[in-house]
This record gives C-alpha cells, structure tokens and sequence, in this order.
C-alpha cells in the first residue's frame, strides 16, 4: 500500500469515529444497537476501495482494542468485542472489502449514472448488510445464548434502517464519483 491508500484508511477510520458521535438506537430485544458506523463499511467500500475500506476498518478495530471509546456511545475495549457486538465489529472490516470489491466490479468510468447507483447499492446492500449480517448474527447468537432464529428474526428490525444507509452510501459514492474523478483509483 501507498501512502496515499494509508492516509485514506487513516481518514475514513476518522469519519467512522465521527459517525459513532451520532447515539445509538438500542431496541431491548436485541442487545445490538441501530448505529451509523456500520454506513461506514458502506462508504468506505464504495468510496475507498476494498483494501483501504478494509483498513480503515481495521484500524477502527484496533483502537477498540486498545481501549479508545471509538464505537458508538463512547464504548471500547476488549470487553466489546468478546461481547454480543463483536462479530458485527468484526464483520465490518470483511464488510467493507466485500462491499469495495462490488463496487469495483459494479461501477464503471462511462456508465451511465443510474447504472453506477445501482451498482454502489448492489454493492452496500451485499457487503454491508448481508455479509455483516452473517458474521454478526451467528455471534450474538453464541454470545447471548439466543437461538439463531430468534437472533435472524430480531436483526429485521435492522433492515429498514440499513437499507436507508445504503441508499445514503450510494448517493454518497456516486457524488464522490463525479466530482473527484482520481479518488477512485482503488489500490
């Protein structure tokens, strides 16, 4: 990697930071919260590119780790990701690979701008959502002692909410797109 693909892996851990800074929606039959750090796996996805989406978020990790209160409602620690939370954590760094490697493979210099829309909410939609719903949930429901279907059926509640980030995550790349035109260029 460049130090060009570090600085923005650096940048986009800053804006998932700031995206935790908005509070979290917490549902009580779910010990998972609404938040808008998992747009940021769509984002940084679409907008980096699969490997600095995923170090971005990587990174993000690490300073859960480490014990900074980086995740929404100022949480931290390794006490976070051995709790019910950790394998959407951790989910996102895959999350945001997924989601970069369909945007690359989806969306086009030349295409028409609804083509390219639809490949960035294709992309979010598949990376960010579904691939973080199949690391997180099976943890939660390990972690919790819930069973996986009772687990399946309360993450539905999510889905609205998240299909509303990947259609802001959209239209977020695509402006991204058209008006920085060398930013793209993925590592």
């Amino acid at each position: 990697m460049t130090t060009r693909d570090l600085v923005l892996a650096a940048l986009f851990t800053a804006i998932i930071i700031v995206l935790g800074l908005i509070p979290p929606v917490t549902l009580g039959f779910i010990p998972v919260p609404i938040t808008a750090q998992s747009m940021g796996v769509m984002l940084a996805g679409c907008i980096i590119g699969a490997r600095r989406g995923a170090v971005a978020y990587a990174l993000l990790v690490v300073l859960v780790a480490i014990g900074l209160p980086v995740l929404s409602g100022g949480r931290g620690g390794l006490g976070v990701l051995m709790g019910p939370t950790a394998g959407y954590i951790v989910g996102w760094v895959l999350g945001a690979f997924v989601t970069g490697l369909l945007a690359e493979r989806f969306v086009r210099e030349g295409q028409s701008g609804l083509v390219q829309m639809a490949g960035f909410f294709l992309a979010s939609v598949i990376g960010g959502i579904a691939v973080v719903y199949a690391i997180g949930m099976p943890v939660v429901s390990l972690v919790a002692g819930t069973p996986f279907a009772k687990v399946a059926a309360g993450s539905l509640a999510f889905l609205p909410a998240d299909l509303l980030k990947a259609a802001i995550a959209t239209l977020a790349a695509r402006a991204v797109m058209v008006g920085y035109p060398l930013l793209p260029q993925r590592a």
